[in-house]
């Protein structure tokens, strides 16, 4: 099971049922999402752990819990995590919490991430709705230093190796 902490753009959206904040069962912890008015819309999440990014369509908005896990572990395979590990984060994805926001933190860097979504869009020509530009702007993504991770791996991609690297060695 996962929590996904959505902004109220994306709860306007889905309309789900609102649980209280939880922790998830996965590796990668809590989830936050927002979306983003693009054409086609598109649905910016955010790992609260490693605030590893993953950019996919929206629509439909109902199924987006049950379309995330499948298009994190395009994002996991395009870090060149082993197979093993996606296996088994996307095997406890199989049930879903909806919570509103609650860490500012993460907020802030969701909106960046946003901010800089836009930048690779329009620097790169990528298409609003194209899977293949949704994955490559989710890696430029993850390159990003963020001030939440200056102490440790300083980016989103260089958390989630270290994150595997550690649940490899346990």
């Amino acid at each position: 099971m996962f929590h996904l902490h959505c902004t109220k753009k994306l709860l306007d959206r889905i309309k789900p049922e609102i649980a209280e904040p939880g922790q998830s069962d996965t590796a990668l912890g809590n989830w936050y999402g927002t979306v983003l008015f693009w054409k086609p819309q598109v649905a910016l999440m955010v790992s609260e752990r490693t605030l590893l990014p993953v950019l996919m369509p929206l629509a439909p908005a109902a199924t987006l819990a049950q379309r995330f896990p499948a298009q994190l572990a395009l994002v996991l395979k395009e870090h060149g995590t082993s197979s093993e590990f996606i296996a088994q984060e996307v095997g406890r994805m199989d049930k879903v919490e909806y919570a509103k926001t609650a860490n500012r933190s993460v907020l802030g860097v969701l909106n960046e991430f946003v901010k800089q979504a836009e930048f690779w869009l329009a620097a790169y020509a990528y298409e609003k709705g194209d899977d293949d530009d949704l994955l490559a702007i989710s890696a430029k993504l993850a390159e990003t230093p963020c001030s939440p991770l200056y102490k440790g791996p300083v980016s989103p991609d260089k958390a989630l190796h270290e994150l595997v690297k550690a649940g490899a060695q346990t």
